[in-house]
């Protein structure tokens, strides 16, 4: 990974790394993934004691799916979903795959009443999307900062959790002062480990 001469890559160099290996992923391995991260999370202390939580809608190369919040939502849990607004995320009551749209940058959205940017302080738990995580819940996303934004308002006692691909839990990523810490993650093969 690292380039001659600099042995801890750059933000940059991680992400052209981890993307390319999240191309090289199928269709059936994603689903796959998917459905162990759905069966992990509805079975995990944490998010059986939460009632709300703010969630994302996978891109297709992104650990969830659709019916991960779905199930979610059937397990009744309040879903609340991101919704682009300008720099910042706006929030949006999830209530099934039939009320999604297209929105910025081609992103599926849901529709519904805007709640705010301070919606997020609803929720005891927050799935949050990363390129990858370390052992000390450093993120690292996709460099837009929209979720170091967003996580700002946040419940000061949220929980934040991170779905991420096995490879994608490292030891160590660069990190920033504006980096907010990840206190799980949850990946496939190893399902809930505790980082931060």
């Amino acid at each position: 990974m690292a380039e001659p001469g600099n042995e801890f890559p750059t933000k940059p160099q991680w992400r052209k790394q981890l993307r390319a290996a999240r191309r090289a992923r199928t269709a059936e391995q994603w689903a796959s993934e998917a459905a162990t991260l759905t069966h992990t999370l509805l079975n995990s202390n944490v998010i059986a004691e939460a009632r709300t939580l703010g969630c994302y809608l996978p891109m297709p190369d992104e650990p969830g799916s659709v019916a991960m919040l779905d199930a979610l939502r059937t397990a009744g849990k309040r879903l609340l979903l991101p919704v682009v607004q300008g720099e910042q995320l706006d929030w949006v009551a999830y209530t099934g795959s039939d009320a999604l749209t297209t929105g910025a940058f081609g992103l599926a959205e849901p529709t519904g009443e805007r709640l705010g940017t301070e919606a997020l302080g609803a929720a005891e738990v927050v799935l949050v999307p990363a390129l990858a995580v370390d052992r000390n819940g450093t993120r690292l996303g996709k460099g837009k900062g929209f979720y170091d934004r967003a996580l700002r308002f946040a419940s000061s006692d949220a929980v934040f959790i991170v779905l991420v691909r096995d490879e994608e839990l490292v030891t160590r990523l660069p990190a920033e002062p504006h980096d907010v810490t990840m206190d799980w993650a949850v990946t496939p093969g190893r399902g809930l480990i505790k980082v931060g």
